[in-house]
């Protein structure tokens, strides 16, 4: 787990003998479920260690210690395999953590790895963004929301803030177009009951550009977002581009 441990002293973490336990047996458990239900392109233990769990572990960035130490609801949207909301709770272990995901078979990738990694306080959902996010239970019910490869913002924003609380926030991690995704996606996020606060450039070994898009949440979403399964994708909200454009020159 070399890459692992170095590039996690990079960020600030030094893991313990226990957690790297826990990603060796989550990297050797991704490997062989990948050969029967192609859970990722990503196939070697250094894509895995790089690709996966540091760039996952790169979202510890956007707050201080004490933030990830409190017992925060978080909720990962479209987790795949888990990234990046697992290997965050191997590390911080008291987060309440939700992993929501809409193709089957890496649900049950999921409810595995859970199991075979003794994690308490972890829900793994079969569910669309959409359904969640005019479900009570879930709608404006989490601290936090994250999202790695999903959508483009303006998509993503509809998917993401009905499920933040008010006080919370929304954390997407995007590839070198994250700028011009999120001027495009301002007017969506201000509709939506957001705010953008930063855009935070990510420097990891042998990893392309990536950022972090930091988006609070400061006002309740208003009740016919997010709009049904499919419409959020198709007709994206791209109205008011240039009010948008002026709000990120600022």
């Amino acid at each position: 787990m070399e890459w692992l441990i170095q590039g996690a002293r990079q960020l600030g973490l030094d893991l313990t003998p226990e957690q790297i336990r826990a990603f060796a047996h989550y990297q050797q458990a991704l490997l062989e479920w990948n050969e029967r239900f192609n859970l990722t392109t990503i196939t070697t233990p250094e894509g895995i260690q790089i690709r996966h769990f540091l760039d996952s572990l790169s979202c510890l960035s956007a707050f201080s210690v004490e933030h990830w130490q409190a017992p925060l609801r978080l909720l990962d949207l479209g987790t795949g395999a888990g990234f990046p909301g697992l290997p965050l709770k191997i590390v911080y272990p008291n987060l309440h953590l939700t992993l929501v995901e809409a193709t089957l078979k890496k649900t049950f990738f999921l409810q595995a790895m859970v199991a075979e990694l003794g994690l308490q306080d972890v829900v793994v959902l079969h569910a669309r963004a959409e359904e969640l996010g005019q479900a009570p239970a879930h709608r404006e019910n989490y601290d936090g929301v994250l999202a790695r490869a999903v959508a483009e913002m303006t998509i993503l924003a509809e998917y993401c803030l009905p499920l933040v609380r008010v006080g919370g926030w929304m954390l997407a991690q995007k590839g070198e177009k994250a700028a011009v995704e999120t001027r495009e996606a301002l007017w969506a996020i201000e509709t939506l009951g957001g705010k953008l606060r930063a855009l935070m450039p990510v420097t990891l070994p042998n990893l392309d550009a990536r950022y972090l898009v930091l988006v609070d949440k400061i006002a309740p979403t208003p009740a016919k977002y997010p709009r049904p399964i499919g419409r959020p994708a198709k007709h994206p909200l791209r109205q008011g581009q240039a009010k948008a454009a002026n709000l990120f020159e600022e």
